[in-house]
């Protein structure tokens, strides 16, 4: 049951806000210092304006951007209205507003399809080419140029966003770097170009700075403290040598720090939040005369705003992953259960007869059985023996697959289709394929002897898997080499093959799970597969299988490998 806030207090429930509920409040407040800041209430309109004037013009503006997370629709049509409504009074809040909007509007198309984006994108680009046309004076292809371009470069960024929602992607690179290199350019083009000529710089070095700053959001994901230093140093050389332009570049600066803020510890972000905040005095201050408790304030709750930003995405971020993770490892911790469940029933059915059947053999022995028949009674019972040793360790090995296999042989004799002969499976391998029309040459060294059973039966069920991926791939007529080596601490197997004269049968299609089994099989040993194209125009597989102890005569177990 959900209690409300006036009940949760009325019992002694702790009531804390939600993080959503602080990101709203803090953009609330970011957005009503941001007008305390740049406006501080001037007008350009008849007579002085009263101090009241100036607070409620940064609350019209400010406060709505609470309600921008679940709300965008309104909020942008509301923030266009206004826009229109203080161009009218002649309230300089008209520069807080064409930040905000912007804002708003990519909010906006990131959260809602064309319905709602296309009209307040339309609404918006009024409202700024309205602001933009001085009286008297007709609205230019110019303005409409600057007034479409500042609301499509938002719109577009969100809906790029939109889209990569859903899609298993951690990083969309290299389109979102391209957009947001076009969204900086975009924005610091369009809002300073008016202020290039009143500057000690030749205008063509004020547009290639204001460029770059702009182009250098493309790389603030890769790199968001170079990108934060260079902000900073554009926004500093900008407002000694161009003035007016700072103001507008210090909206890239603010974006940088906020990408810094997800990924940096929290001395690192302390750190470049007293930077931005430096930097921002040093170009919205020009008399010391200005500074007051109260504009300070205003600017460093405008400089908290990304990074209360960032810092809430990378908690996000951080979650979702831990989700991943958890999700993935459930998924290992079920299939380890059924693989164990699995192995159980295998044990105690296999377990059973062998068991019965070595009972058998030994009371038959015991009987008096004498000449070949005791030799073969006695050989069933040590087979049987064995088999049980196996089964044993067959459990052991699926309640835990990442295990890797030890030198303890008696435990590693483990896998159930291991138990068949080595040379047998090689042999019918060659066979069969020989029948289906591949050509096949196979050579084994003699010292491949010296691996351990379980080493040489997995060999020999790679190359049986590695030879069926050559006629289902290559198709009869192809010409296949297998090469089984000793190496001194591991069993190599390499197969390669050229292209066919045919198509693979129909009979032979491709579950698309063989490498991956082989895969399985050599980390079962720590070992590994490698799969590729040859030089030839076919194919190569090799599997490296490590022998325990190197391969010593020790290891040696009784069969012969082929």
């Amino acid at each position: 049951m959900r209690w409300p806030p006036t009940r949760r207090i009325l019992t002694g429930r702790p009531f804390r806000l939600s993080r959503g509920t602080v990101l709203d409040i803090g953009l609330a407040a970011c957005g009503t210092g941001l007008d305390v800041l740049v406006s501080a209430g001037s007008w350009s309109g008849p007579g002085p304006a009263p101090a009241w004037v100036g607070t409620g013009f940064a609350l019209l503006a400010g406060l709505p951007m609470g309600l921008l997370r679940r709300r965008p629709g309104p909020v942008a049509v509301y923030l266009s209205v206004l826009l229109v409504i203080c161009d009218q009074l002649g309230a300089f809040t008209v520069n807080t507003l064409q930040v905000l909007l912007p804002i708003s509007m990519g909010v906006l198309a990131r959260s809602h399809g064309w319905g709602w984006t296309a009209p307040a994108a339309v609404l918006a680009s009024a409202a700024t080419a309205v602001n933009l046309a001085d009286p008297g004076i007709a609205v230019t292809s110019n303005t409409w140029f600057y007034s479409v371009g500042l609301i499509a470069a938002p719109v577009l960024i969100g809906r790029y966003l939109r889209g990569q929602e859903g899609r298993r992607k951690e990083d969309p690179a290299p389109l979102l770097d391209l957009l947001l290199a076009g969204g900086g350019v975009a924005l610091s083009v369009l809002t300073t170009w008016p202020y290039w000529h009143g500057g000690e710089l030749p205008v063509w070095a004020v547009a290639l700075g204001v460029m770059l700053a702009g182009l250098a959001l493309g790389v603030v994901r890769h790199l968001p403290g170079a990108v934060l230093l260079l902000e900073s140093l554009a926004l500093v050389v900008a407002d000694q040598y161009a003035p007016r332009t700072g103001n507008s570049l210090q909206l890239l600066a603010l974006v940088a720090l906020g990408v810094f803020a997800t990924r940096a510890a929290w001395p690192w972000v302390a750190a470049a939040y007293s930077l931005t905040c430096s930097v921002a005095a040093i170009v919205v201050v020009d008399d010391p005369a200005d500074i007051t408790p109260f504009r300070v304030v205003a600017l460093m709750t405008m400089v908290t705003a990304p990074v209360a930003i960032g810092r809430y995405l990378g908690v996000r971020q951080a979650q979702a992953r831990h989700a991943a993770e958890l999700t993935a490892e459930r998924g290992r911790a079920a299939r380890l259960a059924e693989r164990e469940r699995i192995a159980r029933e295998v044990h105690d059915i296999v377990a059973h007869h062998v068991g019965a059947m070595v009972l058998r053999a030994s009371a038959a022995q015991y009987a008096g059985a004498s000449g070949p028949a005791a030799e073969a009674l006695a050989d069933i019972r040590d087979t049987g023996h064995r088999v049980l040793e196996d089964l044993r360790g067959l459990l052991a090995v699926l309640r835990d697959p990442d295990e890797t296999l030890g030198p303890d042989l008696g435990a590693d004799l483990a896998l159930a289709n291991m138990l068949a002969d080595p040379g047998d499976v090689l042999r019918d391998a060659v066979a069969r394929m020989s029948a289906a029309g591949l050509r096949v040459d196979l050579r084994v060294s003699a010292e491949a002897e010296r691996a351990p059973l379980v080493v040489r039966a997995s060999a020999a069920r790679i190359v049986q898997e590695g030879l069926t991926n050559v006629l289902k791939h290559a198709g009869p007529g192809a010409h296949a080499e297998v090469d089984v080596k000793m190496r001194p601490d591991a069993l190599t197997v390499e197969v390669r093959n050229g292209p066919g004269t045919s198509r693979p049968p129909e009979a032979l299609p491709s579950h698309g799970q063989g490498l991956a089994g082989m895969r399985e099989r050599t980390r079962a040993f720590g070992g590994h597969v490698t799969a590729g194209p040859a030089e030839d125009g076919g194919w190569r597989l090799t599997a490296s299988l490590p022998v325990p102890g190197g391969g010593g005569p020790h290891c040696r177990v009784a069969g012969r490998f082929a």
